[in-house]
């Protein structure tokens, strides 16, 4: 088992995703989407974020990786079994607009991009992953992040890229800890700290993920990718 965490500049319910009860992480994060298996665990951390909330510290998701599908093979589960994580931006349902299944390989072979958070801009990220991260064993706080405890301090990454291999010592603690505070599993406790309103065109570029996935590259000398 690894352990994963990173910082979460834009929670939007995109990535991760903890909707029609699988949280899964599509976009963004593509090294931890390449090399994380199942059995790890998948940590973001929150930040002070763009509308000036801090989060800081504090736990914004949790996610025991329980199944790992190529983008294609998510396109195909989404279609068959999944469909409210399909985008369609323009549902009166939040959930369904910031859906994260966002490439199309049934009428494109290479993944055509459908209306979705993101644009064209992040294209070689997301599909530079090459993986999507499925769980059914999750906790989604949302707006409502709670303190991680001082003896797991270490954890928290602010700023830019992941950790993994300095989580080594506390993965089994983290686990312990988070397994054991009565939260009920594959539950969202709180809302998306932002909600994206999506423009009549939402591929002109002006979408919140551009940001939150170009911000910054990774870490742990895994390389210069951006997030």
């Amino acid at each position: 088992m690894r352990l994963f965490s990173y910082c979460i500049p834009i929670d939007d319910g995109a990535a991760p995703n903890p909707y029609f009860g699988i949280c899964t992480l599509a976009i963004c994060k593509p090294v931890i989407r390449r090399v994380a298996n199942i059995g790890d665990w998948v940590v973001g951390v929150g930040s002070r974020n763009i509308q000036g909330i801090d989060y800081s510290g504090k736990l914004v998701y949790a996610m025991k990786v329980t199944e790992r599908l190529s983008l294609s093979e998510y396109d195909e589960f989404c279609r068959k079994e999944l469909v409210g994580k399909i985008p369609n931006i323009y549902s009166p349902n939040y959930e369904k607009r910031v859906g994260d299944c966002i490439y199309d390989y049934e009428s494109d072979k290479n993944g055509k991009l459908r209306p979705s958070v993101h644009n064209f801009g992040n294209r070689e990220t997301d599909l530079g992953g090459l993986n999507v991260l499925l769980s059914t064993h999750f906790y989604y706080f949302g707006n409502n992040p709670i303190q991680i405890p001082i003896h797991l301090i270490g954890i928290i990454k602010q700023g830019q890229g992941h950790k993994s291999d300095s989580n080594h010592h506390l993965r089994l603690g983290f686990l312990e800890w988070i397994e054991n505070q009565g939260f009920q599993i594959n539950h969202i406790f709180g809302s998306p700290q932002i909600r994206i309103e999506f423009k009549q065109n939402p591929g002109d570029g002006s979408n919140s993920c551009l940001y939150r996935c170009n911000s910054g590259k990774e870490d742990e000398a895994i390389g210069n990718i951006g997030y």
